[in-house]
């Protein structure tokens, strides 16, 4: 019985700790989208770009470096135009996209693997054409 109720425990507490990254990834998404919206990159890093900005402001090292058995990569943070357009009132969209692997101590054992793509996009309508970044992923 013990076996039984440690999985449904730890099954729980990954499930809440994947949920959180959703949200952590969806509000990364609309801050990113606000921000190319007004043209700004709030970065203080020469050269950094606003995807890596965004990519470093998640609220866990794994978002932002990656390099665990649940995340092993890093969210990857991408700015795109959908209409192939950048004038004022043309949308933008921001897409943070991290791979979460679902009790990877498990998954490590029995040799399977089980990532859930954790995307969040947000898209808003330029006010300001965009001089401070450019379109791409980090």
């Amino acid at each position: 019985m013990l076996p039984i109720v440690l999985l449904l425990l730890l099954g729980m507490v990954d499930f809440g700790k994947a949920f959180n990254y959703w949200i952590d990834t969806t509000h990364l998404a609309n801050e990113g989208a606000r921000y190319a919206v007004v043209n700004k990159n709030p970065s203080t890093t020469p050269g950094q770009s606003l995807q890596q900005y965004i990519q470093g402001e998640a609220d866990t090292g794994e978002l932002r470096n990656g390099g665990s058995s649940s995340l092993p990569t890093a969210a990857q943070v991408c700015i795109d135009f959908p209409n192939s357009t950048s004038n004022v009132g043309d949308p933008v969209r921001v897409t943070v996209r991290a791979d979460y692997h679902l009790l990877p101590f498990l998954g490590d054992k029995l040799s399977i693997s089980v990532p859930k793509a954790l995307d969040s996009t947000a898209t808003m309508r330029l006010e300001a054409p965009p001089s401070n970044y450019a379109a791409g992923c980090s």
